[in-house]
């Protein structure tokens, strides 16, 4: 007996076309200004060069019809800005430089996502913007760095320095700089930020300290700003300004503490892509 060969029939559907990431850049197109920092002499906060950090935000709200700065944040792709949890209300966003000059762009912020609580171990939320930025010289993203990656050099003497560019960089209650400021801090690694008479317990694995030398650091209006670390000539937000010294800004062993961007570049993934498992609203 001849038994005929079973047929298996199998219809295939053509796969789905891939979600693109917005936060996947073209290389080298983050992360390099088209304006290069001034930060070789820097030694304590100085004015820095119009438009060298191209990804700098200014998170602001209005006060009595007047928009005022709250925060700072960082440009990370064209439609999403990278700010500190605690600094989230209605605001819209400010590139460029904080004065109305050219180079400057408004956008309003259309939703906001938050890190699961609590914000003491995740400060740290995305915005994302009615519409997105036009790109050009002087308004560029930010390079996010790689997954659990630290700071070159952490925990090995001598410390890094870091650039660390703010709005404020002045005594507790002091006013705000009209002018982008920046500085070079060193960073502290993570067994000396813990230790009982720097921050102790407060400093989380999620966080990275810099300053602490009583020279100069993070202040008043700082909060959600970056920590820049240049890696092979590319520059990439390794911080998040989340909180320091509130009695005086630049305290001896109470460096600023940041939220460390490579602790969350999963859920920085995942709310771009699919925005779930976060707290989010909307902003009116």
């Amino acid at each position: 007996m001849v038994h005929a060969a079973s047929t298996l029939l199998i219809s295939l559907s053509p796969p789905p076309p891939p979600v693109p990431n917005p936060l996947r850049l073209p290389a080298h197109s983050c992360g390099k200004p088209a304006y290069l920092p001034n930060v070789s002499r820097v030694v304590g906060g100085e004015d820095a060069r119009p438009h060298s950090w191209p990804w700098q935000v200014s998170l602001q709200y209005d006060k009595s019809g007047v928009w005022a700065h709250t925060c700072g944040g960082t440009l990370i792709a064209s439609g999403w800005v990278l700010t500190a949890a605690h600094c989230i209300r209605s605001a819209r966003s400010r590139t460029g430089r904080r004065p109305p000059l050219r180079g400057s762009a408004f956008v309003t912020a259309a939703r906001v996502f938050a890190a699961l609580l609590p914000f003491s171990s995740n400060d740290i939320a995305l915005v994302k913007l009615a519409e997105p930025v036009t790109l050009s010289d002087t308004i560029q993203p930010a390079c996010l760095p790689p997954a659990d990656s630290f700071p070159a050099g952490k925990g090995a003497g001598p410390w890094p320095r870091v650039t660390f560019p703010a709005l404020l960089l002045s005594a507790a209650n002091g006013p705000i700089a009209d002018t982008l400021q920046q500085a070079l801090l060193p960073v502290v690694d993570h067994q000396t930020c813990t230790q009982r008479d720097w921050w102790g317990s407060q400093v989380k694995d999620t966080m990275v300290c810099a300053g602490g030398d009583g020279v100069v650091s993070g202040c008043n209006g700082d909060s959600g700003g970056p920590l820049n670390c240049q890696e092979k000539n590319i520059w990439e937000v390794h911080g998040i300004v989340s909180f320091g010294s509130g009695w005086k800004c630049n305290t001896s062993k109470k460096p600023t503490v940041f939220t460390r961007v490579s602790a969350f570049i999963p859920w920085i993934t995942e709310v771009s892509l699919s925005s779930l498992h976060s707290w989010s609203w909307f902003l009116e």
